[in-house]
């Protein structure tokens, strides 16, 4: 047996609980950092040959292990924008050069730029719904975006398209004009009392709410004539003929057959023009003719000034624009993304992960789906750290780096006497 072997074996003895204590400090240190998952040492012998007569003292070998696989606790906060992964998945996050990672750290908060990055500087990316609702790219990140919650301007949408529905009385009588009262279409008082009412309200181009007077008359068996005016342009409230401004801005003939139901002459479908050039698409294929009172309802898309009060993000991913008014608007979709074997992941400085050989490749999908977790918002994922458990390896550390030492001191002493033997 070597003395310097067995001095060399206490080294690596000393190294190895060195190493040790060094995934203890990390551990300790990142005990409160959001989404940090504890490393921890494996050791292995290290065997060296040896003769009948000679024993060869080996060593110890450490490798360092990440438990990235361990979902930790789950804190709540008042941010909406903190967001924690229960299950299965990490956020993709981008570097400021560019560079993609994976990461469970969801402390993200809005930069001036409005992205939301987190703590270490990573930006959350996702897919925008600017093209209608995204698909994700499964074995890439190619199509995602920072996600970004600076939505303050505001703005209005020209109505376009609008439909009505509704019944109209079969048992109505049949309208005429004459002096004693005029059918709506020719826009003169007094207006005959044999027509129908109804109002619809859009936008024009700048947000302005128009409310649309539709009348409906019977003018033959089973035909009724439909004409639209801008409310706008009424003469006054209880007699709005005649209207002035553009006058008729639309008007349809419905022609229905014996059953009740629109037949093929009819034209539900027709252009309302107001004067400003916007023009509105109308579609009346809903109304229906049987012996029952008169009714109508009916929508018009379109958006008045409204301004985003906040941004929400759903358990699904989807970060949602509220408005004044509290509609809602989809602007981006959070993916998840994760690899066969995520404790093998390469770990980064910023608590982030890139994917390797032993890992296996990524794979990118949707929360809720394909096995992957969810999102929750206003809450964290704390470090999966046992300070307990860190506090009880550092002590065995300590005491088995002590042990290691007096293997070394007792080795120095046997070479001592071997020095002096010479004297």
């Amino acid at each position: 047996m070597s003395i310097f072997g067995s001095m060399k074996t206490a080294v690596s003895g000393m190294n190895a609980q060195a190493n040790r204590l060094g995934t203890v400090s990390d551990n300790i240190a990142n005990a409160n950092t959001t989404g940090y998952k504890e490393a921890s040492t494996s050791f292995s012998s290290l065997v060296l040959p040896s003769s009948a007569g000679s024993y060869n003292s080996g060593g110890v070998e450490t490798s360092v292990h990440y438990a990235i696989s361990q979902q930790g606790n789950i804190s709540y906060t008042t941010s909406n924008t903190d967001l924690a992964i229960q299950g299965n998945g990490f956020f993709v996050v981008q570097s400021s050069s560019g560079q993609t990672f994976l990461s469970r750290s969801g402390d993200f908060s809005p930069d001036p730029s409005g992205n939301l990055v987190n703590s270490a500087g990573f930006t959350l990316m996702g897919y925008p719904y600017a093209s209608g609702a995204p698909s994700v790219v499964v074995n890439g990140f190619s199509g995602l975006v920072p996600i970004n919650v600076n939505q303050n301007g505001v703005t209005a949408v020209a109505t376009t398209t609008g439909d009505m529905e509704g019944n109209l009385n079969s048992n109505a009588n049949i309208a005429t004009s004459s002096a004693s009262g005029f059918l709506p279409s020719e826009n003169q008082a007094p207006v005959t009392g044999d027509t129908s009412k109804s109002s619809i309200t859009g936008y024009d181009s700048q947000g302005n709410a128009v409310t649309f007077d539709v009348y409906y008359t019977k003018t033959a068996d089973n035909t009724w004539d439909v004409s639209v005016y801008n409310h706008a342009d009424a003469a006054s409230g209880d007699t709005p003929f005649p209207y002035g401004g553009d006058g008729l801005v639309g008007s349809t003939t419905l022609t229905f057959d014996a059953n009740g139901q629109q037949d093929a002459a009819s034209a539900p479908t027709f252009p309302i023009t107001l004067g400003s050039g916007q023009t509105i698409s109308m579609d009346f294929s809903g109304f229906t003719q049987v012996a029952t009172d008169f009714n109508a309802t009916g929508k018009m898309n379109g958006q008045a000034p409204n301004p985003v009060t906040s941004v929400t993000i759903g358990k699904d991913g989807t970060v949602n624009a509220v408005f004044k008014d509290s509609s809602t608007k989809a602007l981006y979709r959070i993916p998840l993304a994760t690899v066969a074997s995520p404790d093998n992941l390469t770990v980064e400085s910023g608590n982030v992960y890139s994917a390797n050989g032993n890992s296996g490749v990524t794979v990118t999908g949707f929360p809720q789906t394909g096995g992957f977790g969810y999102i929750q918002s206003g809450a964290l994922e704390e470090s999966n750290v046992d300070l307990a458990t860190e506090l009880t390896n550092m002590i065995e550390a300590q005491k088995s780096y002590t042990a290691n030492s007096k293997v070394f001191q007792a080795g120095s002493d046997l070479l001592d006497v071997l020095v002096n033997l010479q004297r």
